[in-house]
Order: structure tokens, then sequence, then C-alpha cells
């Protein structure tokens, strides 16, 4: 991949990282409930499940994915379901003050975090799609191919952490805001409502033909 073809490519990561989206939503539900310092490990997740869908299509899963319509209903309707299971979660949640967490007993664990994050960008067709779609307008099929997607995984990564990590702490800091159990019930069901919306709008979304 020439210098010009990964500016281009990097800009373009920044406006996909950018984009609200399920991803989005995750780091600020995971600053908003654990605090930055911990919530922060669901963005790994994210990054991971990125490197996951990569990894997939770099393989040609993806294609089968995007040209199976078996393949990619199981693939979506697990996404739309995992979203909005987690949409139902946060709007039940208590409504407690919330403080960031520490590694006391009760807390979230880490690996949960990650765990959470992973598969809201694995279980996502429209990573995939994405991907297949955008991808090859950037590759040298000339060159080897493997440094080429491994440079479209990190650049893909960094930009996430950079700013899923700005959703995080913009979402921790309203931790020190809530005040009354009111306030803190409306924002868990408006985060909720998100995962929801999220999921529907996933449950409407189709492979090209």
């Amino acid at each position: 991949m020439e210098l010009s073809t990964w500016f281009a490519f990097f800009a373009a990561c920044w406006a996909i990282s950018l984009s609200p989206g399920a991803g989005a939503i995750a780091a600020m539900s995971s600053g908003l409930n654990h605090g930055f310092a911990r919530g922060y490990f669901t963005t790994f997740g994210l990054v991971a499940g990125i490197w996951t869908q990569v990894v997939i299509v770099s393989v040609g899963l993806g294609a089968l994915i995007a040209a199976s319509s078996l393949a990619f209903a199981v693939v979506k309707w697990l996404g739309v379901a995992y979203l909005v299971w987690l949409g139902v979660k946060q709007w039940r949640a208590p409504a407690e003050p919330m403080v960031a967490e520490s590694a006391e007993a009760g807390a979230v664990p880490r690996r949960t975090l990650v765990l959470r994050g992973w598969m809201i960008n694995t279980v996502n067709p429209k990573g995939t799609v994405f991907l297949l779609a955008v991808v090859p307008q950037f590759l040298d099929i000339h060159a080897p191919l493997a440094p080429q997607y491994l440079t479209i995984a990190l650049s893909l990564g960094f930009t996430d952490l950079v700013v899923m990590a700005g959703y995080t702490a913009l979402a921790s800091k309203v931790l020190r805001l809530l005040k009354s159990p009111r306030q803190i019930r409306l924002l868990n069901r408006g985060f909720g409502g998100l995962f929801v919306a999220a999921g529907g709008l996933l449950a409407t979304f189709k492979r090209a033909v």
C-alpha cells in the first residue's frame, strides 16, 4: 500500500470511527456505568471485534457471508438480539447513584467488558459488508496482501482507540452530575433505547444483491 493510499484510508478510518453507531453507544454506556478507567476496556473489545472482521474478510469468509442469504441472516439476527438484550439490560438497570467502579467486589470484570465490545463489533454484518466494499479499493493486488491487511487493521484499531476514548471520557464525566434516581433512570432508559434502536437499524439492513 502506497503512502498516499494509506493517507486516504486513514482519513476514512476517522470518519468511520466518529460516525455514531453501536460501538459509540457501547463506549459511552461503559463510561457512564463504570467510569473511564474500567469502562475503556469495552473499547479494547470493540477493536478486537474490528480485527476479527478484518480477518474474516481477508480469508474470504466475509464474501461467503455477504453472498449467502442464510449465513448473512444468522449473523445479522445474532447481532440484533445482542444489541436488544444490552438495551433491555441497560433500561432495567437500578436507579442507583453511579460511581466509577474499582476492583472491589461487585465491579464488572474487565474481561466481561472486553467480551461485550468484541461481540458488538464481531456479530455485525454491516462491518463485514463495509470492509468488503471499501477495503479492496485501497489494496494493491500486485503486492503481498498480508502486510496490507495488517496496516488496515492497525489503522482502524488506532482511530477507534482514540475516538472511543473520547466517547468514554465524555460519558464518565456525567457520573459527577447524576444526583437523583430520576436522572439516573432517565439516562439508563436513554442508553437502553439507543441500544434497541441500533438493533432495530441493524434488523433493517439488507445485503447488497
